[in-house]
């Protein structure tokens, strides 16, 4: 039930991000005249719709988008090119002729391509701009109502004996492998430890700090079991554990090997609990989380052919392999109803996170500069006013609109690829998905 839950919420939340995206486009486009026949979430046959004003407004049966349809997207075009011939400039022109004629007679002044180049910008940029809103109203609920996944110095968990580096992710103790110094000294799960040395401490991180310089040595250590305060000895032992970047990457040796260092060890993990945080870290969470995506984005051919290997030649899918809304839905049950991260708080701060990502992932992949993606728009709105710019500077005036419509095939084919990108998503999630938790 938690798990049906869980895609529920974020399908549900996917929707409304979408919708609110559309939003972007259509309240500018009023705002600036433009006549909007039909504002529609999804697509395929209309499952229900109203008509308030000249807009209709619905849902589509299909949830995998929107539109808002604006009238006189294609401007009439080149009175000489009307008369090429050939199945291509046969397309372009009857794309041209459609648009035309939603133009209501008396109200050319509506069509869109009349806009001027910043009001155009404006509506092309709205819905992605939305989408921006969304993921920093979500993120700023989810760090200062929620927290931030932080570990603390309560514990997890105690280690029975250390292990080489090495040693795979399933290995158990030996009577070879040395005791580990934490379960020597007595600590337990659910032990908060708060001094160190002497020292107070109050962060995971400033605890690792000391335990990593004080190895080989004995230190007094209190900590606080069942509201009790005691104190025990510990010896951290002195082993190769790896060495990490400011980002919690690991570093990598001149070989380009995992790098390891000789630091104090003990042998137990920490608890992760949800702290609140400022809401000055947002925008810097954000800008990592777009410089994350446009990385994926600019690789994505790369990744598609990893995907399309591992969904029919049976290869290891890559942990961080791209996936479509089958993984999306998947990732949203396992965050809802895996054992340990199944509490409401932990749920709701996981699928907020995980809708307030998509929106930032809606917002970098609609700023790509291909039509019929909004960043292609936005490119031909550039363009025009380019064009304009020099047709200025020459002396030859008014340079007309740009003639979208002759961007038609390269539309239809971008579309294409998308579709067939989606298709080959759904299916590799389906028989070779990412999971989670194992």
């Amino acid at each position: 039930m938690s798990y049906l839950l869980g895609v529920l919420i974020v399908l549900l939340g996917l929707l409304i991000s979408i919708g609110l995206h559309e939003i972007g486009h259509l309240l500018p486009a009023k705002k600036f005249g433009v006549r909007v026949p039909q504002y529609m979430v999804g697509f395929g046959p209309t499952v229900w719709s109203t008509t308030r004003g000249e807009t209709e407004y619905g849902f589509k049966l299909i949830p995998l988008g929107g539109y808002v349809r604006l009238v006189g997207m294609y401007p009439p075009g080149d009175p000489r090119r009307a008369n090429k011939k050939g199945r291509l400039a046969e397309f372009v022109q009857s794309a041209r002729d459609a648009s035309s004629e939603e133009i209501l007679p008396g109200e050319e002044h509506r069509a869109f391509y009349n806009l001027s180049v910043p009001k155009k910008l404006l509506i092309m940029f709205g819905g992605p701009f939305m989408n921006l809103v969304i993921a920093f109203v979500m993120l700023c609920v989810l760090y200062a109502g929620f927290g931030q996944m932080t570990p603390t110095t309560t514990l997890a968990n105690v280690s029975q004996c250390v292990l080489a580096i090495d040693a795979p992710a399933d290995a158990t103790c030996t009577d070879a492998d040395p005791k580990a110094p934490a379960a020597e000294a007595g600590l337990q799960p659910g032990d908060t430890i708060t001094s160190w040395a002497g020292t107070t401490v109050s962060t995971w991180e400033e605890l690792t700090g000391l335990i990593q310089q004080t190895g080989g040595q004995s230190v007094e250590v209190t900590f606080e079991r069942d509201g009790k305060t005691q104190t025990t000895t510990a010896t951290p032992v002195v082993a190769d554990r790896p060495v990490y970047n400011e980002d919690g990457s690991q570093k990598l040796d001149a070989q380009g090997n995992p790098a390891t260092s000789p630091v104090g060890f003990m042998g137990m993990g920490s608890r992760t609990e949800l702290e609140p945080q400022p809401i000055s870290e947002v925008p810097g969470v954000m800008g990592e989380q777009l410089a994350g995506t446009a990385k994926i984005i600019t690789s994505l051919p790369s990744r598609l052919v990893d995907v399309a290997q591992a969904a029919f030649g049976g290869e290891e899918r890559d942990p961080e392999s791209v996936v479509g809304i089958v993984g999306i839905g998947r990732f949203a049950g396992e965050l809802a109803s895996t054992e340990g991260f199944d509490s409401p708080k932990f749920v709701a701060a996981n699928l907020i996170s995980l809708v307030a990502s998509l929106n930032i992932a809606l917002f970098a992949f609609n700023m790509i500069p291909l039509p019929p993606l909004d960043g292609g728009h936005i490119a031909s709105a550039l363009y025009e006013g380019a064009r304009r710019k020099v047709a200025h500077a020459r002396g030859k005036g008014y340079a007309g609109p740009a003639d979208t419509a002759r961007l038609l095939p390269l539309t239809y084919t971008v579309f294409i690829l998308l579709t067939g990108m989606g298709v080959l998503l759904i299916y590799a999630d389906i028989v070779n998905p990412i999971k989670l938790f194992g």
